[in-house]
């Protein structure tokens, strides 16, 4: 069900039997006499929710996007510094400014084999399949950036065709913790892969927050 006011008929109730009133008569007015109706259909169905939302914070575990998700929204998300803290999508409304405004999932870590269900698995990949851009965060302190980028490009690949097919945004997270010198090799390293510049940003103390969230605007 993916439209407002959509109705989905799961099972169709029986028909109401006859209470002592149909059995009054002139001459009997308080009859004790019932019949019973005939019984409703029983169905046993599993229904999966898809969240809703514009934007999928999507990266390997310990990426920092549940950081990012409660930098900019309200959403105050578990956030520890291991891997698969978050173990459910978060949701949070993003305020960019006056006019404009959307909603960001923090979609938890993905890792290799995802798509078949290792790691968190592909029970999260479905809430990806829903969004209108994709936010692709990566630790700056990766060994091999560009072999994170494509491990989650694969995994959303295989489990949807379409999902590679989104609007995505790529971002280094976590620049304050290493140097100038060292954030220019890692540019250089990712886009080689992505043919693009990725935006460069530190969750933990706000820095390139404002131009990430204006080019999300623009995307979307």
């Amino acid at each position: 069900m993916t439209k407002e006011g959509q109705i989905f008929i799961a099972a169709r109730g029986g028909r109401g039997g006859w209470g002592n009133v149909h059995f009054a008569t002139a001459t009997h007015q308080t009859p004790y006499e019932s019949k019973k109706g005939t019984p409703g259909e029983e169905k046993v169905i599993k229904m999966e929710m898809q969240m809703i939302a514009d934007v999928g914070i999507i990266g390997l575990p310990n990426a920092g996007k549940s950081t990012l998700l409660s930098h900019i929204s309200n959403a105050r998300p578990k956030i520890a510094n291991y891997p698969f803290t978050t173990l459910a999508p978060n949701l949070g409304v993003v305020k960019v400014d006056n006019d404009f405004s959307f909603i960001a999932a923090d979609i938890p870590g993905l890792i290799e084999g995802a798509s078949q269900g290792k790691g968190l698995g592909d029970k999260f990949l479905k809430h990806v399949q829903r969004t209108n851009l994709l936010v692709h965060l990566i630790d700056i302190n990766s060994l091999d950036p560009a072999k994170d980028y494509k491990i989650i490009r694969q995994e959303l690949k295989k489990f949807d065709a379409n999902l590679a097919k989104k609007k995505e945004i790529v971002a280094f997270n976590k620049i304050e913790t290493i140097d100038e010198e060292s954030i220019k090799y890692q540019v250089s390293s990712i886009k080689t892969v992505t043919r693009k510049k990725p935006f460069l940003i530190s969750s933990a103390i706000g820095k390139g927050i404002k131009e990430l969230l204006y080019r999300i605007k623009k995307e979307l």
